[in-house]
């Protein structure tokens, strides 16, 4: 049994946790910030930063105790983007250091491909492995992906957004509704048994396997300012279906065109229920749904990434830096 202690802080959650061979979760600890941000409408990166600074011992503390002690943990794995700059050095620094003091293995982790191993932790007992090829939509708020996932370590990315990302619309869309932050659970509650009498637009971009959200937007901001507009849950409710219509309709189109065996989601989105539910429906293959708790931002995904990192017998330097742009499956 091999278990890990990763850290998570590319953006406003600082977590800590300790999971076994890749699936068991031992220790799960997340201090979120969503309150402390909410009054901005976002997050803001320094208040993030130094709030990490606050939280990152006490969160993995936490995480040690609930896991048994340092005799417990094996090898350490942090985030090392992508994301904010200043919360990912604080996570990234805290999981160097204590790799260092205690002479043990270090694995830096791409924060997107720790989404996807989401998928990987054991939600019920017997519950069977992924297979491959598979294909993974990657949602959240600054990522939209559809990723061809063909073995451990190998990645192809499909498509993407060309412009803002599915979490990130929702958070603009709450905006413009004054439903504050963050604005994916905000309008999902909203939309719930909504019919929305409006039909707002669809951009397939015909031809690709990428995303657009930025013309529904906008199309969201001319109808708040309509004198005979709907009413916010109206307008929730049909924005919602169209972010879903369209990730679900390329999701199980990229399915079947590269005949994988399994969807997966991953992101923060991909806890929404309509959005599970049109894939699930759509999908010619299964789809597997990571828990809620482990679509959001966590470090239960980074230690199950990390864990199959250290089985291919990876190891990163400690010299390894941030980086907030850093891409994936390219």
């Amino acid at each position: 049994m091999l278990r890990i202690l990763a850290i998570e802080s590319s953006c406003d959650e600082c977590a800590a946790a300790v999971v076994e061979d890749g699936r068991r979760v031992i220790a799960n600890v997340v201090a979120t910030q969503a309150e402390i941000h909410a009054k901005y409408g976002g997050v803001v990166p320094e208040v993030a930063s130094r709030r990490h600074l606050e939280t990152m011992i006490p969160v993995v503390e936490e995480a040690l105790a609930q896991a048994g002690g340092w005799d417990a943990i094996d090898a350490i794995g942090a985030t090392f983007g992508p994301g904010l700059a200043g919360s990912l050095l604080v996570g990234l620094n805290a999981g160097k250091a204590l790799a260092f003091a205690r002479g043990l293995p270090f694995i830096g982790i791409n924060h997107l491909e720790g989404h996807i191993y989401a998928n990987w932790i054991q939600a019920i007992a017997d519950e069977p492995l992924p297979e491959f090829p598979a294909l993974a939509l990657v949602v959240s708020g600054g990522h939209t992906d559809l990723i061809l996932m063909e073995d451990h370590g190998r990645y192809r990315r499909l498509g993407r957004t060309r412009d803002d990302a599915a979490g990130e619309a929702f958070d603009k869309v709450a905006r413009l509704l004054e439903l504050g932050y963050p604005g994916g659970p905000v309008i999902e509650r909203l939309a719930q048994g909504v019919t929305p009498g409006v039909t707002l637009p669809r951009a397939w971009l015909t031809g690709t396997h990428d995303f657009s959200f930025s013309g529904l937007k906008t199309a969201v901001l001319h109808l708040t300012r309509d004198p005979a507009r709907p009413s916010a849950a109206a307008i929730a409710a049909a924005f919602q279906d169209s972010v879903v219509d369209v990730l679900s309709a390329k999701t199980a189109r990229a399915a079947g065109e590269f005949n994988v065996k399994m969807v997966m989601l991953a992101g923060g989105v991909a806890s929404n229920t309509a959005l599970r539910e049109a894939i699930v429906a759509r999908s010619p293959v299964p789809v597997r749904c990571p828990p809620p708790r482990y679509c959001t931002d966590n470090a239960v995904m980074i230690a199950a990434c990390a864990y199959f990192h250290l089985a291919r017998g990876e190891r990163s330097d400690l010299s390894l830096d941030v980086q907030p742009n850093l891409r994936f499956a390219e």
